[in-house]
C-alpha cells in the first residue's frame, strides 16, 4: 500500500490535520449560519478552490512533458478584464453584463492557451521558455488593462463566483469539483487519457503510433489556461477587486508542487488528477496551518518548503530503500581477539 502514489500525500495531509487538531481542538469545528456552512475545514475548501483548478489543468501539461509559468499572468488578466467590463456597467448587478464579462475573460484566457500552445507544439519552443515570455508579458497586459491601478466592483452575481454559497457549501469548490468531474470523465472514460500519457511517456512510439502529437500538446495548453482563467474570476470575485500586479502571484509555482505532490512526474506520462487534488489540499492545509499557529508570513515559503520536500522524500522509492536498508544494517559488534579470551580477558 505504500507503494501507491496516493499513499504518502494523504498521509502527510492527514498528519498535518491531526497536527492542527491537537494545536487547536477546535480546528474542525464547522457552523451553519444563515444557510452557510463556516469552518476552517470549509475556508481551506474555499480558498483552494483556485490552486486546485489550475493544478488540473497543470496535470495535464505536465504529462506530455510540458510545463506552464504561465498560468499566473493568466490568473491576473482574467481577473481584470471582467472587473474592467464591470467597472463600466451602469448597473453592476446585471446578469446579463456579468455573463458577459465573465465571457470576455475566459475568452482571452483560451487566446492565451492558443498562444502558449502554438508556441510549443508548432514552432516547438521548449515549454519552460515558450510560457516565460507569458509569464513576463502577462503581468504588463494586465497592469494596461487595470491602468495600474486596482480596478473594485460590487457585483453579486459576479461575488458568487468567488465568495458565494449553493446548498450551503462555498460557490468555488462546487465549480472546481464540476471541473474536475468534466475532467476525469473525459480522460479516464475515453482514449484522451491514454493518448495524452503516450505523448508524454514515449513521444517517437506515439509518432509513429500515427498520433498527432502536436494537437494533443496544443489542446492541453488551451484547458489549462481555461482553469487559469476560471481561478482568475474567483479570485478576484472573492476580494471584489483586481490586481494586476498580485493577483495570483507564485500560484503557479504551487500548482507544480501540487502536482508532484500527487504523484505526476516532471518527464511526462502517467498522471493522476485525484492526486493534484490531494496534493493542492496539502499546500492550502499548509498556509491555514501557519496562520492558524501564529506563524510570521514571512516563513510561510520557508515551512511551505520543509513539509514539500518531506513528502516527496517519502515518495522517493530510491530514498524508502536507502533508509530500510539502513534500518536493516546494524553495525557490527565488536570482534573479541582470541588471544584475549585465552589468557582470560
Amino acid at each position: 500500500m505504500t507503494k501507491h502514489r496516493l499513499f504518502w500525500p494523504v498521509v502527510a495531509l492527514l498528519a498535518l490535520l491531526l497536527g492542527d487538531l491537537i494545536a487547536h481542538p477546535a480546528f474542525f469545528a464547522i457552523e451553519f449560519r444563515d444557510g452557510h456552512l463556516y469552518g476552517n475545514l470549509i475556508d481551506i475548501l474555499k480558498n483552494g478552490a483556485p490552486l486546485i483548478l489550475i493544478a488540473i489543468g497543470m496535470t495535464l501539461v505536465v504529462a506530455t512533458r510540458g510545463i506552464d509559468l504561465s498560468v499566473g499572468a493568466v490568473v491576473a488578466i482574467s481577473g481584470a478584464l471582467a472587473c474592467l467590463h464591470l467597472s463600466g456597467l451602469g448597473d453592476q448587478n446585471s446578469v446579463g453584463g456579468t455573463l458577459a464579462a465573465v465571457g470576455m475573460a475566459l475568452g482571452l484566457a483560451l487566446v492565451l492557451g492558443l498562444w502558449n500552445g502554438w508556441l510549443v507544439a508548432v514552432l516547438g519552443i521548449q515549454p519552460i521558455i515558450a510560457t516565460l515570455i507569458l509569464m513576463v508579458a502577462g503581468r504588463g497586459i494586465a497592469q494596461l488593462i487595470t491602468g495600474g491601478q486596482i480596478i473594485t466592483v460590487n457585483s453579486h452575481p459576479y461575488e458568487w463566483i468567488g465568495s458565494g454559497f449553493t446548498f450551503g457549501l462555498p460557490s468555488a469548490i462546487l465549480i472546481a469539483l464540476a471541473v474536475f468531474a468534466i475532467a476525469a470523465v473525459l480522460v479516464r472514460r475515453s482514449a484522451l487519457g491514454l493518448l495524452v500519457e503516450s505523448v508524454g511517456g514515449n513521444p517517437e512510439a506515439g509518432r509513429l503510433a500515427g498520433l498527432r502529437s502536436a494537437r494533443l500538446i496544443w489542446l492541453t495548453y488551451v484547458f489549462c489556461a481555461l482553469c487559469a482563467g476560471i481561478a482568475g474570476l474567483m479570485i478576484s470575485a472573492n476580494v471584489h477587486s483586481a490586481d494586476g500586479n498580485n493577483a495570483g502571484q507564485f500560484i503557479e509555482l504551487d500548482a507544480i508542487l501540487a502536482v508532484v505532490i500527487g504523484g505526476t512526474q516532471l518527464t511526462g506520462g502517467r498522471f493522476s488528477l485525484t492526486g493534484s487534488v490531494i496534493g493542492a489540499l496539502l499546500i492550502q492545509t499548509l498556509t491555514t496551518t501557519v496562520y492558524a499557529l501564529g506563524i510570521a508570513p514571512q516563513a510561510i515559503m520557508l515551512f511551505k518548503a520543509v513539509v514539500v520536500l518531506a513528502v516527496c522524500l517519502l515518495q522517493s522509492p530510491v530514498f524508502r530503500r536507502k533508509l530500510a536498508r539502513r534500518r536493516r544494517t546494524a553495525p557490527p559488534s565488536p570482534a573479541v581477539r582470541p588471544e584475549k579470551v585465552e589468557a582470560g580477558v
